[in-house]
């Protein structure tokens, strides 16, 4: 009788001992380094604890995915798995794996829609981006706000639409109350078809003001703009010209070649930033009535015409210089 109670002491504590080595062993999986071996996003999809288990077995971010699905029963408490894209850290353990997943922020991507982009091709960088998701709707020339838009996997390309929309209408309109007195513009629309202009015209932050002078001094006096941009996007048909102009094109009766209309066109040409809004609204006061690039990626201003047609002989000369020099 005290043999056989002795043998029953021993089961129970050898199955106490193997309790808590398995206990041991658990914690010891649930707290060591994984086999992830740098910083990574990955999208995480709806699904149960196993199919997450398998897709970041499968990236390397799991070691075993038995021990994944023991921890993420027994931490239920703590939150559900949530789907999304996120940053694993290199060698994120199984613990730091439910914690991003339950609590850490999803990646923001980002979306840049740089300034005097046409609406096509704001088009093709919407519907192009990794991770938004549905068709890309249509919208209108300068219609949408050039700047970088913060994003989330899965996010709708029609809604990021909708954000660059509002955000052009708000700029608009706020520039609009600011602006200068005495414009030759009847509303913020006129507006933002110059500024497109502006845009177009120039790269240089510190000569969008003195352009935009210029533009507004032509258009007081009933000159025509004689914007090549303005030519370039008629013979594009609204699009991006390929090539050099021509005298054709300058030629060419259409209503957005600012050679042969005078005042605005019928609509802007591109999507104008905020600098190049301002510029427009709050123009250079100067006497300037022309301009030509120098040469220098800026242009050389002029009051009178014989004083541009000397900027134009320069510019040709360089012209024919690096011609000369191919």
């Amino acid at each position: 009788m005290r043999r056989l109670l002795r043998m029953l002491l021993l089961l129970v504590l050898l199955a106490a001992l193997g309790a808590g080595g398995v206990a041991w062993w658990g914690w010891r999986a649930y707290q060591e380094a994984g086999p992830l071996a740098a910083e990574t996003p990955i999208v995480v999809p709806r699904g149960g604890t196993e199919q997450i288990g398998t897709l970041l077995a499968e990236r390397g971010v799991l070691r075993d995915t038995r021990v994944f699905s023991a921890a993420t029963w027994l931490t239920r408490q703590a939150g559900p798995l949530r789907a999304g894209e996120y940053l694993f850290p290199a060698g994120a353990s199984v613990e730091q794996v439910l914690s991003v997943l339950r609590t850490a922020r999803p990646v923001q991507r980002r979306l840049t829609l740089a300034e005097g982009l046409n609406a096509r091709q704001m088009a093709a960088l919407i519907s192009q981006a990794e991770g938004l998701t549905g068709d890309t709707p249509s919208f209108a020339e300068g219609e949408l706000l050039p700047e970088t838009y913060n994003y989330l996997w899965g996010d709708s390309r029609a809604v990021l639409v909708r954000r660059a929309g509002a955000a052009m209408r708000e700029t608009l309109d706020r520039l609009w109350k600011e602006r200068a007195e005495g414009l030759p513009l009847a509303s913020a629309r006129e507006a933002l078809v110059l500024a497109s202009i502006v845009e177009r015209e120039t790269g240089q932050k510190e000569e969008r003001a003195h352009v935009a002078g210029v533009f507004v001094n032509r258009l007081k006096r009933g000159m025509m703009l004689q914007s090549d941009p303005t030519v370039a996007y008629a013979a594009a048909d609204g699009g991006t010209l390929d090539r050099p102009l021509s005298r054709a094109d300058l030629e060419r009766d259409h209503p957005f070649n600012t050679y042969r209309i005078r005042g605005l066109p019928p609509g802007p040409i591109a999507s104008p930033g905020v600098e190049a809004i301002r510029a427009v609204l709050q123009p250079m006061d100067t006497d300037d009535l022309y301009f030509v690039a120098d040469g220098t990626g800026g242009h050389a201003f002029a009051r009178t015409l014989e004083e541009h047609n000397r900027n134009v002989a320069r510019w040709r000369a360089i012209e024919r210089a690096k011609a000369g020099g191919q």
